[in-house]
């Protein structure tokens, strides 16, 4: 089923990625949504974003599952040639990071190899369109593609699609159309406000999201034996709680920072110094966003059995990183409140495992 890479591939799968973020960027630009301000960046202004990634979701994942179940391409096309459309999205990256890296207007204040990495511009913008926000449509929707294209190969490959794959494809599909119906809490998220964008986020954002993301996909399809039903619900209960942790957790943030009277958990919302919120998850742990997310990545790991270790790689990569998030922003945050941070750590005591970290 999977062909190894060639360069006649590896320049299709660059064409491909082209022709599929121009595509996302024509709906994006031109779709009707609600418009959104942006967090206060560093120079204090607002960008205003389109909020309309849901219907481009939509309309994406639909039309892939409408015209490859109609025959009208190979939906599986995309799983033969992973390998070439993983090396064209590395050749998109640096591609896409040396132009920005060339148009931005801070190139000159750093080496060409920091700059090119770091980014030379905050929020490029290319069709009235904020690129590094955009970048989470090809990132997240190819991401949603991949695990499609996965169910479509067993589908092919068995005549069946199994219940482990079925829980893989809807574990995604919720995690990713939630993303796309709560979009607007990616505005206030570090990365948006503070870094630019360069080498770093972009291969993220091309590379290494959609085709590490959705590596489980290949465990399933060589799974030796069927997932239980048992097993099955014990699953879902895990990736449903954590879900509930990290989406609860996020949106009581963004509750406060809107309406800091609004109640929480059927309680007026209580804080530090009027400043730091610690009701409901809040009050519990300081990163238990954090701690939901993993949860459901490790429910996601747990859909394709114990016969391959790679797809647990993900939850404990998301680990590493949340780990790391964590720490500098607790680093960040005792600077900038000081003394209320030490006052809010004493009532929130737990960083991200309550009674472990």
């Amino acid at each position: 089923m999977f062909q190894s890479p060639t360069v006649t591939g590896s320049l299709m799968g660059l064409g491909v990625m082209i022709a599929f973020s121009g595509f996302l960027l024509a709906l994006t630009r031109f779709l009707p949504g609600r418009t959104h301000l942006g967090a206060p960046l560093p120079d204090g202004t607002r960008v205003a974003y389109p909020m309309n990634g849901a219907p481009t979701f939509f309309i994406t994942v639909a039309a892939y599952i409408g015209l490859g179940a109609a025959g009208v391409f190979d939906p599986v096309w995309p799983i033969r040639h992973f390998f070439d459309l993983l090396i064209g999205a590395n050749l998109f990256s640096v591609l896409l990071s040396a132009i920005l890296w060339w148009r931005g207007p801070e190139r000159k204040l750093h080496t060409p190899i920091i700059g090119f990495w770091l980014g030379a511009e905050l929020n490029p913008r290319w069709f009235d369109v904020d690129l590094k926000v955009f970048s989470y449509r090809p990132s997240l929707i190819g991401l949603e593609l991949l695990v499609i294209a996965f169910g479509f190969a067993e589908l092919q490959q068995n005549g069946s699609i199994s219940l482990a794959m079925w829980l893989f494809q809807a574990f995604w599909f919720f995690y990713l159309a939630m993303t796309f119906l709560f979009e607007h809490g990616m505005l206030s998220m570090f990365d948006v406000i503070e870094e630019r964008f360069g080498f770093m986020l972009v291969f993220g954002d091309y590379g290494l999201v959609p085709f590490f993301y959705c590596i489980g996909g290949f465990a399933i399809l060589t799974r030796p034996e069927p997932l239980s039903v048992g097993a099955a619900v014990v699953i879902t209960l895990l990736f449903a709680f954590g879900y509930w942790v990290f989406r609860g957790a996020n949106g009581q943030k963004n509750q406060f920072k809107a309406d800091p009277t609004r109640p929480i958990w059927g309680k007026a919302p209580e804080t530090v110094g009027g400043r730091l919120l610690v009701s409901g998850f809040w009050g519990i742990g300081r990163k238990l966003n954090y701690t939901g997310e993993i949860l459901a990545y490790v429910a996601i790991a747990l859909t394709t059995g114990f016969h391959s270790p790679w797809p647990y790689a993900l939850p404990l990569w998301l680990l590493s990183l949340l780990l790391h998030r964590a720490h500098r922003d607790d680093k960040r945050c005792r600077a900038k409140y000081g003394a209320l941070w030490e006052a809010y750590c004493a009532r929130a005591r737990f960083r991200m495992f309550p009674f472990i970290y």
